[in-house]
């Protein structure tokens, strides 16, 4: 009998939240992968997280996007594991690795339209959380 999969933590979740929002262009780019890496390293919320997981979470991720309904089972899996508490700290870590390279294609633009859907974000807190995310990241 294969043991049991080891559930994703509420922090895992966020982590593939912000992997998926930086592959939903097909274009990972170096200033997304530096955003996720300072947010994992700086946050509260991941105090004693084990980074060596975002290797595991970013191919979990990648997986995923190879099937079919592999975006309905992500979020199956983050809605499953992650507190409703966190669902706006979801949003505005997926809307801040999309803003950190100053570039919104259409794809990432969708992918948090989706996040905001399935996270059930209000539409006015949707708004404040992105317009904070593009003053953080705004280019001079």
């Amino acid at each position: 009998m294969a043991p049991e999969p080891h559930p994703l933590s509420p922090q895992d979740c966020l982590v593939s939240l912000m992997i998926a929002v930086s592959a939903a262009d097909d274009n990972i780019r170096t200033a997304e992968l530096v955003t996720i890496q300072q947010v994992v390293n700086h946050l509260p919320i991941f105090a004693g997280y084990d980074t060596d997981r975002i290797k595991v979470i970013a191919q979990t991720v990648f997986d995923l996007f190879e099937e079919d309904d592999g975006l309905d089972a992500l979020f199956g899996l983050i809605r499953d594991n992650l507190p409703e508490r966190l669902f706006e700290t979801a949003y505005a870590l997926s809307c801040d690795v999309a803003a950190s390279d100053g570039l919104l294609a259409q794809p990432e633009l969708r992918f948090l339209e989706e996040v905001r859907h399935e996270l059930d974000i209000d539409r006015l807190h949707a708004a404040a959380i992105e317009r904070g995310a593009r003053a953080r990241y705004v280019r001079g």
